[in-house]
């Protein structure tokens, strides 16, 4: 993606079923699952930059020992730097205790983060300042076992004002306003409330204090605290949880929009937001891995069970489309073929706009996320010169020469590599706020790969500013002289926020938003806007009847053309030579080639849940009264 968007988070939970002697002999180090976990989180860093963690738990502890673990880390390379720490705790626990290293029992009870319960997380600071406090775990401590809580997800909700509310109410004192904090303590209010009541209840059984520990952990309802915590929860997510005794969980939103896999056989139980990175760490099938069904969780108690059970009733299924289309790893079997399909899908736009000359164009795409949809793009290039050739042999209608036949079969699609992304530049950028003169220069290009005259074929993920474009690539591009620049989206239009996980907040921020007001302000119909802001502004506050995204209103009078035209000019440097024009996917064709992940809605504003709507309407707003400031 041209345009850097920060994005979702990623999670990771092993449970290892078996003693931690079983991994010592099988595999020599009872750090097994230490290991395991740091591939896991390194296989999903794609979903997060700024910052992981890293829980655990060790099982049946005595009184007095540590039992629980946590590490994170904000450092620029957090992953490595979390187990760096981890493998120094270790190392200087076996220099100053030799006898450590061949008993597992002694490293279990004195070195710190080797245990049976294993949460990791790697954090895309979508809001919230990028400090040590922001990063998941959460942990909510109490001296009671039982009662000690973990969490770590992928999630944003859109309601956590309410949910802030509600702990209010029934007289918790949240220390702040953060959907992972509020959520935490929300299944922890209701796991204290199941705690309570189980403790009454072997109390009656003739149990005392010290006795009903161990029962009331064996006793508690994962389940039944999960349905009572989530029944208000608005929004994407996938969660997952630890109890300080040894349960664990994750549960995953209603409309599936987040992502979770989770593959299970004696040794081992593994939840993930991708399913790759469980393939590639333990070296299990596709077939093998398992999507988690929306509104439901794998529940694993301490001894060992492991049981899906549905939480919240599954609603329309919306599994987030932009994550078939920039942000898991196209490693994955059905992403990779998806990714494909979506460039294939845009071949006959492409073919419209060069007029069907291809001989005279040059296919090529931004590093390196687009790669793959435009290895379909070529694929439909080739399929439609292909039968042209057949057409043109059959055509001639005698005896065809070899030098004929040659001249026909020369003819094939013209693939360069033309842009080529300075990592080592875009790196030292960042660090400067004043650097337009630097972006221009992100981009180098591969000089001699286009001739003069030619048309310039680019493939991108999507197109979310723009700014990217215009400051950038296009610019660099007019230098080899095409005589025009198409710039393909194997995305719709972004045109409206998202908030269940995704950085996409300000409506402001999307071109397809500005082209949209440039073609209103053009047209004289401003009124629209006004009319738009108003009905907003009448429903924003109201929770007693449904709500509805007045900003599809916005576009209504334009076509996807009219706007994807405006966004050309819009992006257009002002010294440019060559013609630009920007393709967009089209819905349809999203859907078609993502069936499973019809989750659309910063292309078409069909929310899944009713935050959403509330979400849009507020960005709405706020883009009206020139308020700079998220709408969840």
């Amino acid at each position: 993606m041209s345009d850097a968007i920060k994005h979702e988070c990623g999670v990771s939970l092993i449970r290892l079923l078996k003693p931690l002697e079983y991994y010592k002999e099988k595999y020599g180090t009872a750090f097994y699952g230490v290991n395991k976990m740091y591939l896991m989180m390194e296989k999903q860093h794609n979903r997060g930059q700024d910052g992981a963690g890293f829980a655990s738990i060790k099982l049946d502890m005595e009184v007095g020992e540590r039992y629980m673990s946590r590490v994170r880390s904000i450092d620029k390379q957090p992953i490595q730097d979390i187990f760096s720490q981890i493998n120094e705790r270790i190392n200087t626990s076996f220099k100053e205790h030799p006898e450590y290293v061949d008993d597992v029992a002694k490293q279990k009870r004195h070195i710190p983060y080797i245990g049976e319960v294993l949460l990791g997380h790697v954090r895309y600071g979508t809001f919230g300042k990028n400090s040590i406090e922001n990063v998941h775990p959460f942990l909510r401590q109490n001296n009671w076992m039982h009662r000690n809580l973990i969490v770590a997800g992928n999630f944003n909700m859109t309601n956590v004002n309410e949910l802030f509310d509600n702990l209010i109410q029934i007289g918790q004192h949240p220390k702040e306003k953060a959907d992972t904090v509020t959520v935490m303590e929300k299944i922890g209010h209701f796991l204290d409330d199941a705690v309570a009541k189980l403790y009454k209840e072997v109390k009656k059984e003739g149990y005392n204090k010290r006795e009903a520990s161990p029962l009331i952990a064996e006793r508690l309802n994962v389940a039944k605290i999960l349905k009572r915590a989530g029944k208000n929860f608005d929004g994407g997510f996938t969660m997952a949880g630890l109890l300080g005794h040894g349960d664990s969980f994750v549960l995953r939103d209603p409309a599936g929009i987040r992502p979770a896999y989770y593959y299970m056989d004696d040794e081992i139980a593994v939840v993930a937001s991708e399913r790759p990175a469980i393939q590639t760490v333990f070296n299990v099938s596709f077939e093998d891995v398992k999507e988690l069904d929306p509104g439901h969780a794998i529940i694993i108690k301490k001894n060992g069970t492991v049981k899906i059970k549905k939480i919240l009733e599954p609603t329309e299924r919306k599994a987030c489309s932009f994550e078939r289309i920039y942000f898991s790893r196209g490693s994955d079997k059905e992403i990779y073929q998806e990714r494909k399909e979506l460039g294939k899908l845009l071949f006959p736009l492409i073919l419209k706009s060069i007029e069907e000359d291809i001989r005279n164009t040059v296919f090529s795409y931004i590093p390196n996320t687009a790669e793959t949809s435009f290895f379909g793009m070529v694929i439909a290039a080739q399929n439609y010169m292909n039968k042209k050739k057949e057409e043109q042999i059959l055509s001639i209608g005698r005896r065809i020469t070899a030098e004929e036949l040659h001249s026909i079969l020369e003819v094939r699609p013209r693939i360069e590599k033309v842009a080529i992304k300075d990592a080592k530049l875009r790196t030292f950028i960042t660090q400067d706020s004043s650097r337009d003169d630097l972006v221009a220069h992100v981009y180098d290009i591969s000089y001699g790969s286009v001739k003069k005259g030619d048309n310039l074929v680019i493939i991108d993920d999507s197109i979310v500013r723009g700014t990217t474009l215009k400051k950038s690539i296009l610019g660099i591009l007019d230098r080899l002289s095409p005589k025009k620049i198409i710039v393909v989206s194997s995305a719709p239009q972004i045109r409206y926020p998202d908030c269940y996980g995704i950085d996409m907040a300000k409506l402001e921020d999307f071109i397809a938003f500005k082209a949209a007001l440039t073609l209103h302000e053009e047209r004289n119909t401003m009124h629209l806007v006004e009319d738009i802001y108003q009905k907003c502004l009448q429903q924003v506050n109201n929770k007693d009847t449904e709500v509805v995204n007045y900003v599809k209103d916005f576009y209504t009078p334009f076509t996807d053309e009219e706007i994807s035209d405006k966004i050309g000019k819009l992006l257009s440097p002002s010294d440019i030579n060559a013609e630009v024009q920007i393709i967009y996917q089209t819905i349809d064709n999203l859907h078609q080639a993502c069936p499973k992940n019809l989750g659309d809605w910063y292309f078409t504003g069909d929310y899944p849940t009713p935050g959403g709507n509330r979400v849009v309407n507020r960005a709405f707003i706020n883009f009206y009264e020139g308020k700079n400031e998220r709408a969840y």
